[in-house]
């Protein structure tokens, strides 16, 4: 186990990811699905609401930092013309399954059922951004996602006391930006 002051160099390894993200999105290269931002802004903000009832500290904060990067990237998407993928059917039903999801998980009364319940409506909303990154992935940048995982590998790190409701939303960060990862770059994996 770390110390907890190490979660600040993931906060700052994440801001550095946003404003990275941020900066592809001006430049024109990002180009984010609203449906998956919005959800990956929503869900880790109650997400951290339930992990602090179960008695989670600093080490919410990547969980937190997971949220707050997507609102700042649906604010700037919304200030700037053209900044975000049109969104399809595909990605409103994934959306729609997404919100059915979160909304089972504010409503259910056990921690460890909601939390799951985050997982799938986070998980439902990564599905467009997924295969817009496979089939087109100069429309994202890796950077934010691959700060993603080391920011929550160090939350995991500064966990005191392992239980599946404080430490759940951490793995699966890992492995969603992971797998958001592979499909960006796996263009260069596969040419080698």
């Amino acid at each position: 186990m770390l110390p907890e002051n190490i979660i600040y160099v993931g906060v700052l390894l994440n801001l550095i990811g946003e404003i990275s993200y941020l900066r592809s999105m001006f430049l024109g290269h990002a180009k984010p699905n609203l449906v998956s931002w919005f959800i990956w802004m929503l869900a880790p903000f109650i997400g951290v609401f339930f992990q602090l009832k179960a008695g989670a500290g600093l080490s919410v904060l990547p969980v937190f930092m997971m949220g707050f990067g997507p609102f700042l990237v649906i604010v700037y998407s919304l200030l700037k013309k053209n900044a975000y993928w049109k969104i399809t059917l595909f990605d409103s039903i994934c959306g729609f399954l997404s919100l059915i999801a979160l909304g089972l998980y504010v409503w259910t009364h056990n921690i460890e059922i909601s939390i799951i319940f985050v997982i799938l409506s986070d998980g439902l909303a990564a599905i467009p951004t997924i295969v817009k990154s496979w089939k087109f992935p100069e429309t994202e940048s890796a950077y934010i996602y691959v700060v993603g995982i080391l920011n929550n590998i160090l939350g995991l790190l500064i966990i005191k006391e392992w239980s599946f409701s404080i430490y759940s939303l951490g793995i699966y960060f890992i492995v969603i930006n992971a797998v958001i990862s592979f499909a960006i770059l796996h263009r260069n994996f596969l040419r080698k």
